[in-house]
């Protein structure tokens, strides 16, 4: 019987094309749990008494970051609530979610840092982008509002 602590790795097919299969895993894996924790997320609010939260981001020149996030009961601010909620996130390679309890501000961040990198991948690159989410719990719905920085440059050519 051979030591498993002495077996060789396995080895991973290094081609491209087991790279795009890897990745068409990864991102199927990420959107079907996506309904699941925005579902869990909402659940844990609407327990917690909250009805909004508004997540602002901004992002540029390569990095960017959640600024705030303002948890609201009716038109009054609270402090977010603490419980935990149940989080599936994908591991790369893996063909089954990976369960944690988060702690609620976690989890609004990793669910609005999921919808930006589908929406608007790359939204801290450059000039970057700002603006914010809202969730609302009574309606389960998440809106965002993008702002998109850009640079513009205007050539004339004349010639007389």
């Amino acid at each position: 019987m051979s030591d498993p602590a002495r077996s060789p790795a396995p080895v991973r097919d290094p081609s491209p094309e087991a790279y795009v299969r890897t990745l068409a895993a990864y991102e199927a894996l990420n959107i079907a749990q996506r309904a699941t924790n925005k579902a869990a997320l909402f659940a844990a609010l609407a327990t917690a008494g909250v009805t909004q939260v508004i997540v602002t981001f901004d992002g540029y020149g390569d990095s960017g970051q959640i600024e705030g996030v303002d948890a609201r009961a009716g038109d009054e601010p609270i402090a977010l609530p603490d419980p935990t909620v149940p989080f599936l996130s994908a591991e790369w390679g893996a063909s089954e979610p990976v369960s944690r309890d988060l702690p609620l501000g976690e989890a609004i961040e990793h669910l609005a840092y999921d919808y930006l990198r589908d929406t608007h991948s790359g939204w801290e690159n450059n000039d970057g982008a700002y603006g914010e989410f809202v969730f609302d719990v009574g309606a389960a719905t998440i809106s965002l509002d993008y702002d998109e920085r850009y640079t513009a440059t205007n050539n004339y050519t004349h010639e007389f």
